[in-house]
C-alpha cells in the first residue's frame, strides 16, 4: 500500500508591510520575510527566499519617482506554497534579460526565474505587483541531489500563470550564482 504525505492545509494571514521605498527597504523586507519563515515555521529555504525578495524589493525601488513613495510587500503562505508579492506604482512590465555575467545590473529576475517555482506580476489599479512562490523543500523530488551543485524541477510540466511558459528548472543558489559571475555566499 502506497503511503501519501499528509496535505498541509495551514493558512496564514497574509502580512501586508508597507515599506519606504528608499535604501533600507530591501533589508527591511528580508528581516520580515526571514521572521514570517520563522513564525509559521514553514519548510522554505530562508536564504532564497530573503535573496529572490531583496532582488523584488530594490528592482521596486529602483523604478519608483520618489523617495517617499512606499511599495507594499505581502507575504503569505497557503495551498502549502509561500509567495512573496511586491507592489509598486511603476507600469512597466518586469522583463528578465539575459546580461553578461560582469554586468552591473540586470540579473535579478533570472535569478527569481531560477531559483522559485513559480514568478510573474500582474497589474494593479496604483501600478503592478510582481511576485514569486516558492514550494516546500520537502515537496521536492525525492532523488534530487539536495547539495549547493543539485537541480531541482517542482514545475514537473506545470506552466507558470497568466499562461507563460515554464521558467525551467529551479536551480540551486550556488549554481546559478556561478553563472551570475559572482559567489553566491
Amino acid at each position: 500500500m502506497a503511503m501519501m504525505a499528509p496535505i498541509r492545509t495551514t493558512v496564514h494571514r497574509p502580512l501586508r508591510i508597507p515599506l519606504l521605498a528608499g535604501p533600507a527597504a530591501a533589508g527591511e523586507a528580508r528581516s520580515h520575510v526571514r521572521a514570517a519563515i520563522e513564525a509559521w515555521q514553514v519548510p522554505i529555504d530562508p536564504h532564497v527566499a530573503v535573496l529572490l525578495t531583496s532582488e523584488l524589493v530594490t528592482n521596486a525601488i529602483t523604478h519608483e519617482a520618489d523617495d517617499n513613495e512606499t511599495v507594499l510587500l505581502i507575504i503569505t503562505w497557503a495551498s502549502d506554497q509561500m509567495r512573496v508579492e511586491v507592489h509598486d506604482t511603476s507600469r512597466s512590465d518586469p522583463v528578465p534579460v539575459d546580461t553578461p555575467p560582469d554586468a552591473e545590473a540586470g540579473r535579478g529576475l533570472m535569478l527569481v526565474a531560477s531559483l522559485s517555482t513559480d514568478w510573474g506580476f500582474y497589474r494593479t489599479p496604483a501600478g503592478k505587483a510582481v511576485y514569486f512562490t516558492l514550494a516546500p523543500e520537502d515537496d521536492l523530488d525525492e532523488g534530487d541531489d539536495r547539495t549547493a551543485q543539485g537541480d531541482r524541477n517542482p514545475q514537473a510540466g506545470r506552466t507558470a500563470q497568466g499562461g507563460r511558459a515554464p521558467q525551467g528548472e529551479r536551480r540551486s543558489l550556488a549554481r546559478v550564482a556561478g553563472r551570475c559571475g559572482r559567489p553566491w555566499y
